[in-house]
């Protein structure tokens, strides 16, 4: 079998090098960074080569060392210059590794790198464009993207990298102190598991019989009711009774198999048992996947309002696996497009631009890019104290439709496809409105409530939204795809205006 390495890539400014070092101090082995090598073989530094040569003789020298150094596998941990990866022997070559992207934002990466010795970290425009133009070239090579490319977030990350089944993508999440693997793919599948340890089993009464049996020497299942209406602390209790006459310690940990509902209730459940225990979410809905898995928020609704009895509990591990979701009831999957729209007005870009198009189909990508962005707000407010608040988006009428009509009525999606569009009219954006609607309509959502639903008891419910502060709801807007605005005082009557709009 030939030999594998574990291979850093990224934009300037990236962290490539510390990282593959801590990669390999982690993993007790030696790391090899092409850029030294590079200029062992030029024997100036690589500033002098290009300034002296140019971009294209340079390239051609770095692709022969960078590819040498693939091939050869001098160190089981490599790093390698941002630019090798233009050349198409050096992709190549990479199909035989295990490639780890650190990612950078151009801003960060311009403090870092910008106006210092770099040749092409001169000119903040071209920097700027360059960074644009590479950053989908990173994501298509990377076996795994790391949100957080510090020292630390590597040293505990370095042992999953290197078990990364087939067929399956990692993001590295990142919550205050928290870090987890996110695997994207043919994950679900009997054998591979990311924690030691006994795994307690918990879902729900139609996804146990279909999948309970792909979680590997599982304990359970321990199952509850279908559905919105069995998000209870009455259902919680029963699950956590279950487990307790099981012999769950605290050593052990919960597998939480389902869409978003078991994901809350089984998430909530590991955060109380023992004042908490570990948790790997595995989500089998769409609404789950590209959303409800990650960040940690963990409840269960009560008559007075959704969500309101709680715990932030970060997951250890999320499995997420599309194929799962072939056995969704078509409404359900259409229920998860919801999501991936208010995900794609908040992502803007690349992301927005494939949902605009109204393509039908699900894949890994489309996960992926879903959750990256919300893994992305996550990293930067664990607990909704500013910027993670833009994730609500939709959410405080679609929340408030949801406790007007008793949980029973609309299932979760599309009560946030209404609240978008309650959104958007907020925002003034009625072009945005009329193609956010068109987009609902084509997967099978709908964009009015019914009548005979009251509309006082919708306005009351989001005036009683948990997320209020000081006494006043603050919504979120959108200014553009991609620049979204949050904690906005809307005056009731516009609020008013915009869920009658809906009937």
């Amino acid at each position: 079998m030939e030999a594998s390495a574990l291979v850093f890539i990224g934009f300037m400014g990236a962290g490539k090098t510390t990282g593959a070092r801590a990669a390999a101090a982690a993993l007790g082995v030696r790391a090899v960074d092409t850029d030294r090598e590079l200029e062992q073989r030029l024997g100036t530094s690589i500033e002098e080569y290009f300034a002296s040569h140019g971009e294209r003789a340079f390239r051609e020298v770095e692709e022969d060392v960078v590819a040498e150094v693939l091939e050869t596998v001098p160190a089981p941990v490599i790093s390698l210059g941002g630019g090798s990866i233009t050349s198409a022997r050096v992709r190549d070559l990479l199909t035989r590794h295990t490639v780890v992207m650190l990612d950078v934002d151009e801003p960060t990466a311009w403090r870092r790198a910008g106006g210092k010795k770099r040749p092409l970290a001169r000119d903040r425009e071209r920097f700027a464009a360059l960074h644009a133009e590479r950053a989908p070239q990173y994501e298509a090579l990377a076996d795994a993207v790391l949100l957080d490319g510090s020292a630390e977030t590597i040293r505990r990350a370095a042992g999953a990298l290197r078990r990364i089944p087939g067929g399956v993508k990692v993001i590295w999440a990142v919550a205050g102190e928290h870090t987890y693997p996110v695997y994207v793919g043919d994950v679900l599948d009997g054998a591979f598991w990311p924690l030691r340890g006994r795994r307690f089993l918990l879902s729900d009464e139609s996804v146990a019989p279909l999948y309970g049996d792909r979680v590997p020497d599982a304990l359970g299942p321990f199952v509850m009711p279908a559905g919105e209406e069995a998000k209870t602390l009455a259902n919680a209790e029963v699950l956590l009774r279950a487990v307790a006459a099981a012999g769950m310690d605290h050593d052990d940990h919960v597998a939480a198999l389902g869409g978003g509902v078991v994901g809350d209730v089984a998430g909530f459940c590991a955060a109380v048992y023992q004042r908490g225990v570990g948790v790997v979410q595995v989500p089998t809905t769409l609404v789950a996947q590209v959303d409800s898995a990650y960040g940690g928020k963990t409840g269960v609704d009560l008559p007075e309002g959704k969500n309101y009895v709680g715990a932030y509990h970060q997951p250890r591990a999320v499995l997420a696996d599309p194929r799962t979701l072939s056995t969704l009831p078509r409404e359900e999957l259409a229920a998860g497009w919801a999501e991936v729209i208010k995900t794609a007005l908040i992502a803007g870009g690349p992301l927005w631009a494939r949902v605009r198009r109204g393509a039908q189909d699900v894949d890994r990508d489309l996960v992926l890019a879903c959750a990256r962005t919300k893994l992305a707000v996550v990293a930067r407010d664990e607990r909704d104290a500013g910027r993670r608040q833009v994730l609500n988006l939709g959410h405080t009428v679609g929340h408030a439709i949801e406790t007007a009509t008793g949980y029973a009525r609309y299932r979760h999606g599309e009560a946030v496809g209404l609240g978008l569009l309650a959104a958007l009219r907020l925002s003034g954006q009625d072009g945005l409105r009329a193609e956010v609607a068109e987009l609902l309509e084509t997967h099978g959502l709908p964009t009015r409530v019914d009548a005979g639903i009251d509309e006082d008891a919708i306005i009351a419910a989001a005036q009683r939204d948990k997320k209020r502060r000081g006494g006043r709801v603050g919504f979120v807007v959108v200014e553009a795809p991609g620049d979204v605005r949050t904690g906005v005082p809307m005056d009731e009557g516009d609020v008013r205006a915009a869920v009658r709009e809906l009937r």
